[in-house]
């Protein structure tokens, strides 16, 4: 994998805000050496958020996303404000581009609050320091640059650096759960719905996070799984299988190995793994129409037994036994308005970064809707949830 295949969802989302003409694009064109965002006088240029997937040193691969203004007019201009608004819930740095000539406008200030309300790190970037008879000194988490000149971007790459706390340590997938020289065996189906020629991108995340920790990763198909459990020398210290094979896998992985699965390792690495398992209990719940919102943080072409359109559904009402309506999203599409639903069961959101998972799950909290997850839906229907919560329970890292 090279660093332009490095996955969305693993990136710095440095979000670009400012007012029209503050020079937002010119500002990217200038951190990135390329001519990457459309330049113009005319205001309101960049009329919908673009995004770029980069490597940005000393910070390592990175998303930058460039917003309209957010002095744009008209009800054209409120709808792309909306979008503008929604890039702070999965922006990990934001970066405000002021004109210094014109000084900190209204809207500046207003979008500045939210920033700060959403406790998102942040620099104030005065551009167009070319203009000034001279460069003031900088405020706290403000820098004086000029991207017509390259004046002080170098300094500014390395204040986006600075303001960024890597998340990888204090939000594992894996690694905390082992030791060097530990056997995890991951199971994986191929079947119909499996990628051609590679494995899903959980899957490869997590046997990297194995690796990087000393540990032994075994790959198996749930066919190969006995006899291949069967063959080992050693006890394995976890098994991660795929939840659509969850119930086969506990029925051959005797009861004193612990056993998971990669949604719930994607639970607690990006979302809030033990309150997702409460929001499972609502299944219980659930009554004769009742409406439930299927969400999935990326698009795809769907298979005819797709996990999250038909094998899920199927099993929601096979369990219920009600008659169940359900709703589905993909992508960046997540609904504003939650009333409709009794119940929301997210993917595991590989491809989403932590900040935009934190804030579905807020949005669901908000409007007092149970949430859960593909994996641990399963596995609370199949009766095994405290058995794959049990290997987390002693971390305590939600």
């Amino acid at each position: 994998m090279g660093l332009n295949d490095t996955p969305a969802g693993q990136r710095v989302h440095i979000g670009i805000f400012g007012c029209r003409n503050a020079g937002k694009s010119s500002l990217i064109n200038a951190i990135t050496n390329q001519d990457l965002a459309i330049v113009s006088e005319v205001k309101g240029t960049t009329t919908d958020p673009v995004y770029k997937a980069m490597e940005l040193l000393p910070l390592g691969p990175v998303m930058l996303i460039d917003t309209p203004g957010l002095d744009d007019i008209g009800a054209l201009g409120g709808l792309r404000m909306e979008k503008t608004y929604q890039i702070l819930n999965k922006t990990d740095i934001a970066v405000l581009v002021v004109d210094s000539s014109l000084g900190m406008s209204q809207d500046d200030k207003n979008i500045l609050a939210r920033i700060e309300k959403k406790n998102i790190p942040y620099i104030i970037v005065m551009n167009k320091a070319d203009l000034l008879p001279s460069v003031p000194p900088a405020p706290a988490n403000t820098i004086y640059v000029s991207a017509a000149d390259n004046f002080n971007i170098n300094s500014l790459k390395e204040l986006i650096a600075a303001k960024y706390v890597e998340e990888k340590d204090a939000f594992p997938i894996i690694g905390d759960l082992l030791v060097p020289g530990a056997l995890v065996v991951l199971v994986v189906p191929v079947d119909k719905a499996a990628p051609k020629g590679r494995l899903i991108l959980p899957q490869q995340q997590t046997i990297r996070e194995i690796l990087d920790n000393d540990a032994m990763a075994l790959v198996l198909k749930d066919n190969t799984l006995a006899q291949g459990l069967k063959s080992l020398s050693q006890k394995p210290r976890l098994v991660v299988t795929d939840s659509q094979v969850f119930g086969e896998v506990a029925e051959i992985v005797s009861p004193e190995i612990p056993l998971t699965s990669f949604s719930l390792l994607f639970a607690r690495h990006k979302g809030q793994l033990f309150s997702m398992a409460e929001g499972a209990e609502a299944i219980d719940s659930l009554e004769e129409g009742d409406r439930i919102l299927m969400a999935e943080g990326c698009t795809h072409h769907r298979q005819c037994e797709d996990i999250g359109t038909v094998k899920l559904p199927n099993l929601l009402k096979a369990y219920t036994g009600k008659k169940l309506e359900f709703d589905f999203t993909s992508g960046v599409d997540f609904p504003l308005d939650l009333s409709p639903y009794r119940l929301i069961i997210h993917c595991g959101a590989c491809t989403l970064n932590r900040r935009e998972v934190q804030f579905r799950i807020g949005c669901a909290a908000d409007a007092g809707i149970p949430i859960t997850n593909y994996g641990i839906a399963i596995s609370y229907m199949k009766g095994i949830l405290p058995r794959c919560l049990a290997p987390f329970s002693l971390l305590l890292k939600d």
